[in-house]
Order: C-alpha cells, then structure tokens, then sequence
C-alpha cells in the first residue's frame, strides 16, 4: 500500500519575480526576457514558446558568494550544498528600521537575549521591512540609502560561525560604508543573499533556508530561488 505521509514543512517562496521592471543596485533594470519563437509559428505537432534571458548576475533576489569580493574564494558552482540548506535565523528589525539604519550588536544582544544564542551553521536572515517597496523600484533603491548591517554585526556573526546572511534590500552594506560586511563575510567563505521577499512569513527560529542559486561556472554572483521551510508539525 502506498503511503499518505505528507511533506513535513510549509515552504515559503522568498524569491521576487524577475521581469524588466524590478529595481537593481544600477537602477536599471537588468533584465530582459524576449520571445524567439512563439505557438503559432511553430512547425511541428506540438507548439512551443522559446524564450531568451537576458540578466545580469546580481538581479532579484539573488546570492553573493565568496569571490565577489575577494580573488580566490569559492565561485558559484563550488559552494557547498550543505550550506546552502541550513536552519534560519530570522531577526526583525522593522519596526525601528529606517534609510540610515544599520543592524547593530544591540539588536543581535536582544534577539539573543530573547531566543537564545545563533547556532553554528545557521542563515541568518535579516527582515527590514524594506521590501514593502520593491514595486517602487526608485524608492526601493533610494540612491543607495537603505536599512543595512553594521560591520560589527557582521564580526559578530561571524564569530557564531554562521553559513551565510540575508537581507531584504539590496545590500547589507551602504555604499558609503565601505562594504564592511561583504568583506567580512565573503572573505571567511561565507555567502550573502540579496533581495529577499516575504521574511516576514518565517519565525524567529525553527525554520530552514533552501538556497539554489544559478550553477554558473567561475560565478561571482547567480540569480537564485529562495525558500523557507516551516516544521508542521
């Protein structure tokens, strides 16, 4: 007799849809998706639609790995997948989250004040609330100003031995920062993954990250499907 188990999670897709008219850290877009072939002009039995991407690497919600920022480090295709599953941490910091704000040590002292501390591999996924405007692509990108992570945070998580962190805007650095946390993290081989959605979907903690990215070959960045898993039971 078969069996009836049914999956043991509710998945949560984080991932923006990509089409032509979605913010980028460029402000244009960097998409484009064309139509090469369409049902009614093909020859066979069986209709198709053949469509052409057009993109850049760091589009949507989409991961960084480690030779982004630093020569030699792991690419794309060599990231391990064990990281890339891995138990969530989510750390909300909306409701005091604005342009100039930056995650700090006392928002991560707080959070684990109250959860306990992150474990070894985990995702740490940092909720803003910025992605309220990702369908106001000027004010999303806001000429680089935008919630962020401090580099001390990034120093902090670090020492947890996290396997990567996440953000809903379009970077956890500032241009004017420096990119602290880029160079913090990618250069300890870690990831970061940019333009999340729905964050506001996962728990504190108890839930898992799926990330795939892309499987570019010597890829410094990779558009990417997203998604959490929350224990049903």
């Amino acid at each position: 007799m078969a069996s009836s188990m049914s999956f043991p999670y509710r998945i949560i897709d984080l991932t923006h849809t990509l089409n032509e008219s979605i913010p980028s850290w460029t402000g244009s877009c960097g998409f484009h998706q064309e139509v090469k072939l369409d049902y009614d002009l093909t020859t066979s039995d069986v209709s198709f639609r053949v469509q052409q991407l057009k993109l850049h690497a760091g589009i949507g919600t989409h991961i960084d790995a480690p030779a982004h920022c630093s020569i030699g480090k792991a690419t794309v295709e060599q990231l391990d997948l064990n990281s890339l599953i891995a138990p969530c941490v989510t750390i909300d910091v909306s409701a005091q989250a604005h342009e100039h704000y930056s995650v700090s040590l006392d928002d991560l002292a707080l959070f684990e004040k109250i959860y306990g501390a992150i474990e070894p591999n985990s995702f740490v996924l940092i909720r803003t609330g910025w992605d309220q405007f990702w369908n106001q692509p000027e004010r999303y990108h806001n000429n680089f100003l935008f919630p962020s992570v401090s580099k001390e945070a990034a120093e902090f998580l670090l020492q947890r031995n996290i396997v990567g962190l996440g953000i809903d805007t379009l970077s956890p650095d500032r241009p004017e920062s420096g990119y602290p946390v880029h160079a913090t993290l990618l250069g300890a081989e870690k990831y970061i993954v940019e333009n999340v959605a729905n964050s506001a979907s996962l728990p504190p903690t108890g839930s898992f990250i799926l990330a795939l990215p892309i499987k570019t070959r010597y890829g410094t960045e990779a558009p990417m499907r997203l998604a959490g898993l929350i224990p049903t039971a």
